[in-house]
Parts: structure tokens; C-alpha cells; sequence
């Protein structure tokens, strides 16, 4: 671990598992867990609880690590920046508010943006500042 750098194509890969799980629950264009289980005439499918049993096991680590990271101060922080960033897209007419389908996107995005933060936090502040978590400290 003593020669690993976080760089911005590990923060891109957690990223894309954030989008994965996220979308993959749910999304707005009909392609998801959510709908499967809305349009399965079978709600006991096997597949369809294997899906659900992986979803939630990734829905667990991603919030654990963002809990753990980020805590609940920094949670809110992060969800009042993209609560204004949203607020100015609405403001100066990039995004509408009748348009409930992007604006559904755009959400879902930073809900995975803030998955993504809150698993990679720990080796952005290392990078930032160069404390080390303790649960992170090897013993020789």
C-alpha cells in the first residue's frame, strides 16, 4: 500500500461503479431493477433476487464507505453544493423544473457523484493533506 497514488482514473472507475449502481437500480428511461420488479409477473423470479441481493450488497458498501468518509457533516455539504448547483441550473435556465425526466437524471448523477466522493474521500484527503486514516495504517 506504501507505493499506491490515487489518481483521477481511480476516482473515474469508483465513479462508474456509482453510475452502474445507481442507474441499475433505478433510472427514468425504464431499464431497471425497479421496473423488472414493476413488470415481472413473477415476483419470486430467482434472477430478479440474485439482482436484487447484488444491488443492495453494492448499495452497502457504497453508503458504509460514504458514512464512514464523509460522515453526516460532510454528507450534508456535499448535498448543499449540489443542491445549489442544481439551484443555479434551474435560476439561469439551463435545466426546467417541468421537465421531470433530466431533472430525474441530473439527480441520480450526483447521487452517484456523491457515492463516488464518499468511497474515494479518504485517499482524496491523503492526496490534500497527507494524513493517513487509522484504519489505514500498516503495522510492520
Amino acid at each position: 500500500m506504501a507505493g499506491y497514488r490515487f489518481g483521477w482514473p481511480n476516482f473515474f472507475l469508483r465513479l462508474g461503479a456509482a453510475l452502474f449502481l445507481v442507474l441499475a437500480t433505478y433510472n427514468p428511461s425504464g431499464y431497471s431493477w425497479v421496473h423488472w420488479l414493476q413488470h415481472s409477473s413473477n415476483k419470486f423470479d430467482p434472477l430478479l433476487l440474485l439482482a436484487a441481493v447484488l444491488l443492495v450488497i453494492g448499495w452497502v458498501i457504497f453508503l458504509r464507505a460514504t458514512a464512514r468518509s464523509l460522515g453526516l457533516f460532510g454528507a450534508l455539504l456535499v448535498l448543499a453544493l449540489f443542491g445549489t448547483l442544481v439551484w443555479a441550473m434551474v435560476y439561469y435556465g439551463w435545466l426546467s423544473l417541468d421537465n421531470t425526466s433530466t431533472l430525474s437524471w441530473v439527480a441520480l448523477i450526483l447521487l452517484a457523484v456523491l457515492l463516488a466522493i464518499g468511497i474515494s474521500w479518504s485517499h482524496i484527503r491523503r492526496r490534500l493533506t497527507g494524513q493517513v486514516d487509522v484504519d489505514e495504517v500498516d503495522e510492520d
